[in-house]
């Protein structure tokens, strides 16, 4: 049954997630000159991107298309005194917009009265309303269920009022509608009411449509001769794994974008923070009635569409307010003009950037314009034409232009702007744009005399931080083990790089372990989809970057020399000196409140609720006092006081002062003896911590050289420089892995989901993170930090032997950590292959099943639902059904060549379809066996030039798989370690023995 609606939340979606990724084009005139023609080239250019956009099961119900013009002044004219007599001539200053209403009569006559109200209430005239005639009759079951009455409505400015105080009233008008009706339980109207744009300078036409429906449903406006506009952009959705609507389809009100914000939650928790300290003379107090500046219900790019037009309305440029959003890398740009980096730099500390890959194409009416992001992963070019024509599209071909008339053809380059000012009537090129704006104020000078740099602060001659007195109780307490130890700190120290561990994990999810596990373990880092490529945190070192400004933010929308009185960070893993010389800080007015992140043992499992409500109110109370950083710290640790898990208390206190408004007023650094891999500093940073100072991991290390645990002799100052290079470079890694490119982007920007946490626990410290599988409340969290105290603090003797715990996580251990594949189900499978055993396969299966259950996997919880059965008759046979089968993309080097080979041969014999994975294949194998078997791959994929890809490994295969992006999936994906790196290895993927190989994201490779 069709839907009248987007739904809910329900089952495994959630609105909140909704992103887009899309085909986006422009054509303008570049002096301003207005045209039909214009409009007929839009339409060409929108249907040959239809294949950018998506449709449903239904073939004519689209994700959206739609397209923004310059307000038809004689078009409107014409028809408005035709359909309502209302002459429009005849007023001043007027704008007009296209809004979406309820189907419900009197539900739309309530919105439009109340719409009525809030102009009025505005000091402005509401001159009257238009129905747009539309054609629904091709429209498909989905589309036509939830499709809105569309009206145009027209605002008449008051008398003396200019044009852009015009443009903010407004802005006030259309957000005080949508808060009042949008939201409005019981109506229909929550869904149906949007204002597609309301404005002096442009209108949009857009919908749940296909390309070309856009001109067959508007087609009575836009085919109209009169219907002239000087520009027209255009877009075709693509709802990402995401259901569409009449309201998410594009152009927004003043920009169109191809990709994904990939720090949306990070920037709408933000954004919001920020509302309480906004204000703006052109606004006035009324700007608080346009709160929430970011709608709720919105996609990524509705998001930045909020952001933007808020940035330009406060008095910014459209061009200025696109840089502050898409910043350049400027970093580690050697090369760049320094005023242009100062301003980059002093913005950095005004705002996050909005990062992602992406193409936005922009315009207020008087620019038009696009930028890439850093990374320039999203393909735009453009023509200019001898007839003043300017033509971007995320593809060529768009529009049929004679050669002869093409006066200069490009692309977008990354973090570069293509604009063009009607005003002036000419093409501005990147480099006057970005100079001029740079110029406007002295921003080097502002950063000189500001900014507090963390090289300049005193530690206060406090001691080392080695107590090895306590050490190791504290060690346990804390959950170190053996296997941490051994398996991760010992290669960070040694190899200055996070270790790599094979794919795949046996051990139970933490929710279902029987064992204490750490918070962390219930997280799963997400990674690139399919629209959006990671990035070679390597190769592109350019365009990333760890650093980033802390402390408390000014008003965003003045831009004033204070602006830049925050203290930079180069890096958010902080040695012990610096976070001393942080807590004792009194520079600029800063000044430091430590935190004390324990609860008391005899509290038992109700004090970590309490805990944390304690931290979220004195962290609220040292913001009051004036204070600019807050210090969340475990160091009370001891045989009566239990840590809080300082992801529990980082999510807590930044969420509770995201909902006061006020996160951006101070900032928030953890001590901490809980973190010590990258994945826990990603999800501290990731979960709003400014800065992290993992004191225990340093003193553990400082132990193991004690202890001479380490293969080389090292000092503690090059122990914590090793280990701050590998936290370094693995968390830029993961960053990379999500298209994002900063810390400034990731901090905050939740991009995880839970596995089996409960709601209490989400709602509190990581709202707006995807929890699909309840389970562990605070009670759970509770009980498991009071379990590992208990290893440190025991309350009777001490084990003997129990120096270091080992639990069997990542190595099986008689009595620790449950594993599916144990030595007795190894050793049964190991019977049945080599020795044709059956009944070593029937107990194979037996106590694999049985461990499903036991262990509590998934879907081992899982039964099946009793029906009726079908008759054997309706089923294929298996001889059939096997020959779809394919296995596992497993590459030659990651499994053995007998293991290769043989997946090879059965599925030959099967009929089905063997994957040769990343890894090439040796030729000989294409020759078919004197038996007759074959020992080649029907699948052959592609994933490097360099590994194994020739014309005679593409001509023997039946099917070719492109691998795109491989190093996008979790865990480290597509790298093999040099020392498996063979001779045989190498020469079958074209590669030198002992060098390593790791697939490289696209944009370094031969697609």
């Amino acid at each position: 049954m069709a839907m009248t609606k987007r739904p809910d939340a329900w089952g495994l979606y959630d609105p909140q997630f909704e992103k887009d990724s899309c085909g986006v084009g422009f054509l303008a005139n570049i002096k301003g000159k207005r045209s039909h023609k214009i409009l007929e080239d839009a339409s060409q250019i929108l249907c040959r991107m239809d294949h950018r956009g998506a449709r449903g099961a239904e073939i004519n119900t689209g994700d959206g298309a739609g397209i923004l013009t310059a307000l038809p002044v004689k078009f409107l004219q014409k028809v408005v005194l035709k359909d309502t007599g209302l002459d429009l001539s005849l007023q001043g200053v007027w704008a007009a917009g296209n809004v979406f209403l309820p189907q419900d009569e009197k539900e739309r006559a309530s919105c439009k009265a109340r719409f009525a109200e809030i102009v009025a209430q505005k000091g402005q005239v509401l001159l009257g309303w238009r129905r747009v005639p539309v054609d629904d009759s091709a429209l498909g079951p989905t589309a036509k269920a939830s499709e809105p009455v569309v009206e145009t409505v027209f605002v008449g400015g008051a008398p003396g009022l200019s044009a852009e105080d015009f443009d903010r009233k407004l802005f006030l008008v259309r957000k005080q509608a949508v808060h009042a009706l949008r939201g409005k339980p019981g109506m229909d109207s929550r869904s149906f009411f949007y204002v597609c744009s309301l404005s002096s300078r442009v209108l949009v036409y857009k919908g749940m449509l296909t390309p070309d429906q856009v001109w067959s449903y508007y087609g009575a406006d836009l085919s109209d001769p009169d219907y002239e506009t000087h520009l027209a952009m255009v877009h075709s959705r693509f709802s990402t794994n995401t259901f569409p609507s009449w309201d998410r389809a594009q152009p927004l009100r003043f920009m169109s974008h191809n990709g994904e914000i990939n720090t949306v939650r990070g920037n709408v928790n933000k954004m919001f923070s920020r509302q309480e300290s906004l204000m703006s003379e052109l606004f006035g107090p009324e700007l608080r009635d346009a709160y929430p500046i970011i709608e709720p219900d919105l996609s990524d790019s509705g998001c930045f569409d909020n952001v933007l037009e808020l940035l330009m309305l406060s008095g910014r440029s459209l061009p200025e307010s696109v840089m502050m959003m898409i910043p350049e890398a400027w970093q580690n740009h050697g090369g760049m003009d320094p005023q242009k980096k100062a301003f980059y730099k002093f913005h950095s500390a005004v705002m996050e950037p909005w990062d992602g890959p992406a193409s936005i194409a922009f315009t207020d009416g008087r620019f038009i314009g696009a930028v890439l992001d850093r990374n320039g992963l999203r393909p735009s070019r453009y023509y200019i034409t001898k007839d003043d024509m300017v033509i971007m599209a995320s593809e060529v071909g768009v529009v049929e232009v004679p050669e002869a008339q093409i006066l200069q053809k490009g692309r977008l380059q990354p973090g570069k702007m293509f604009l063009v000012n009607f005003e002036e009537g000419r093409i501005v090129d990147d480099a006057e744009i970005k100079s001029a704006i740079a110029g406007q104020r002295p921003y080097a000078d502002w950063i000189k005399e500001n900014e507090i740099r963390l090289v300049d602060l005193s530690p206060n001659k406090e001691p080392h931080g080695y107590d090895e007195s306590t050490v190791e109780q504290r060690r346990k307490a804390f959950g170190y083990t053996w296997e941490h130890l051994e398996m991760i700190l010992k290669p960070m120290v040694e190899s200055s790089q996070e270790p790599l561990g094979s794919m795949g994990n046996d051990a139970p999810l933490a929710v279902l372990s029987e064992k204490p596990r750490l918070l962390y373990e219930y997280f799963k880092q997400l990674f690139a989809q399919v629209t959006n490529p990671p990035i070679d945190s390597i190769r592109e070192e350019i365009v990333m970057s760890l650093e980033s400004y802390i402390g408390p933010e000014k008003n965003l929308l003045e831009t004033t020399a204070a602006h830049a009185q925050r203290l930079l960070l180069p890096n958010p893993i902080l040695t012990n000196e610096q976070m001393a010389a942080l807590k004792h800080i009194d520079r600029r007015g800063w000044k430091t409140k430590i935190l004390d992140a324990t609860f008391a043992k005899n509290e038992g499992e109700a004090g970590l609720a309490s805990a944390l409500d304690r931290l979220a109110r004195e962290t609220e109370q040292a913001l009051q006092d004036g204070y600019a950083l807050a210090v969340l710290s475990d160091r009370a640790v001891s045989a009566e006081r239990v840590p809080v898990s300082a992801l529990l208390a980082v999510g807590t206190v930044h969420h509770h002062l995201i909902r006061l408004e006020k996160r951006n007023q101070i900032g928030i650094l953890v001590e901490s003896g809980e973190p010590r891999e990258v994945h826990h500093f990603c999800l501290l940073v990731g979960y709003g911590a400014d800065a992290v100072n993992p004191y225990l991991a340093f003193e553990v290390m400082w132990r193991m050289a004690r202890d001479q645990l380490l293969e080389t002799s090292y000092s503690d100052e090059e122990i914590v420089a090793h280990y701050l290079k590998a936290v370094a470079k693995g968390m830029r890694k993961v960053f990379g892995k999500m298209g994002i490119s900063t810390l400034e982007s990731y901090k905050g920007a939740q991009i995880f989901e839970a596995v089996g946490l409960d709601e209490e626990v989400i709602h509190k410290a990581f709202a707006g993170t995807a929890s699909r599988i309840k389970g562990a409340g605070f009670d759970v969290l509770a009980r498991e930090s009071l379990m590992r105290h208990e290893m440190g603090w025991p309350k009777d003797n001490e084990p003997v032997f129990d120096r270091y715990y080992t639990p069997g996580d990542y190595h099986y251990r008689f009595g620790g950590e449950k594993h599916m594949w144990d030595p007795e189900s190894i050793a049964d499978l190991q019977r049945a292959v080599w020795q044709q055993d059956p009944a070593a396969w029937a107990r194979f299966s037996a106590r694999q099943a049985e461990r499903s259950i036991h262990q509590a996997t998934l879907h081992g919880l899982l039964n099946f639902k009793k029906a009726s059965p079908i008759p054997l008759d309706r089923v294929e046979p298996a001889s059939e059904i096997v020959k779809r089968f394919v296995t596992g993309a497993m590459s030659y080097g990651s499994i053995s060549k007998e293991a290769h080979e043989t997946l090879a041969l059965a599925m030959n014999r099967l009929g089905g379809k063997s994957n040769t994975g990343e890894g090439g294949e040796d030729p000989a194998r294409f020759v078919r066996l004197a038996n007759g078997d074959s020992k080649r791959s029907a699948i052959k994929q592609v994933a490097s030039g360099r590994f194994g890809v020739t014309i005679h490994y593409l001509a023997n295969a039946d099917e070719i798989q492109i691998k795109m992006a491989q190093g996008a999936k979790p865990g480290e994906g597509g790298e093999l370690p040099g020392h498996k790196v063979d001779a045989t290895i190498a020469k079958t993927r074209g590669s030198t023995p002992g060098v390593g190989l790791i697939s490289p994201p696209p944009h370094h490779d031969i697609y």
